[in-house]
């Protein structure tokens, strides 16, 4: 009887430490977050594979030394409004819905900020409980950094390669011999139409499908100059480098 009077009064007691742990979990990437606009952060996939003893090449570095050619296409291709929403872009979900049977299928609807939600601290495969921890994130993402800083994070986390390739640098260097600063608009495009899928999809060897979308995001760029305004470094006299 003692021991089954213990067992009664330790059980209130364990199920708190669990709902506290659970809550820590929950609330440590919005704590974690502000600090990301000074320190570089790694993704769940990169810090996996690390643990896995996979390969994991990656170089971090600034939005300022990699083409604007780059922000712009991405932009175009993955999230149009980056600029004008606010981590989440509601017209384009209501859009990717109307033309998907599921929300898994409506990657659209995904905005960069959501995707850097997902890689900084949520997993890979596709679920309603991931997309409603990655909302919420998203917003909060965008409310304490800014917008370019939130670019830059993406530039440098993204999975580019089918090797253990992370980041605008390697992803670069992999497909075309050279740093990510000294890109092509053409480049940039080919990069952009690899981004859903880098291990079936190669920018250094394109196939049908990679070069159309190539082709599609270089009219895209030219026809959406200012897509990217809120990302480009304002010179001393107050404009912006052209693309």
């Amino acid at each position: 009887m003692p021991e089954k009077r213990k067992l009664t009064h330790s059980l209130p007691r364990l199920l708190r430490v669990i709902a506290i742990a659970i809550l820590v979990v929950f609330l440590l990437p919005y704590l974690i977050t502000p600090l990301y606009s000074v320190v570089d952060p790694i993704s769940t996939l990169m810090i996996w594979r690390r643990l896995k003893g996979a390969r994991v090449e990656q170089q971090y570095v600034p939005i300022s030394r990699i083409s604007p050619a780059l922000s712009l296409t991405v932009i175009v291709a993955e999230d149009g409004r980056f600029c004008s929403h606010h981590g989440v872009d509601l017209a384009e979900i209501r859009e990717a819905l109307a033309e998907s049977d599921d929300i898994d299928d409506a990657r659209g609807g995904s905005t960069i900020t959501q995707q850097v939600a997902k890689n900084l601290f949520l997993w890979q495969s596709r679920s309603y409980m991931r997309k409603a921890l990655e909302f919420p994130l998203a917003l909060w993402i965008d409310l304490v950094l800014p917008k370019r800083r939130i670019l830059e994070i993406y530039f440098n986390i993204a999975e580019w390669g089918p090797n253990g390739e992370f980041g605008a640098e390697a992803g670069a260097r992999r497909a075309f011999g050279k740093s990510a600063r000294d890109l092509s608009r053409y480049d940039a495009a080919l990069m952009a139409a690899i981004l859903p899928n880098p291990v079936s999809r190669n920018a250094r060897q394109p196939g049908p499908i990679v070069r159309r979308l190539a082709g599609l995001y270089v009219d895209r760029s030219a026809r959406a100059p200012a897509a990217a305004e809120c990302v480009r470094a304002k010179s001393r006299s107050g404009s912006s480098p052209k693309y």
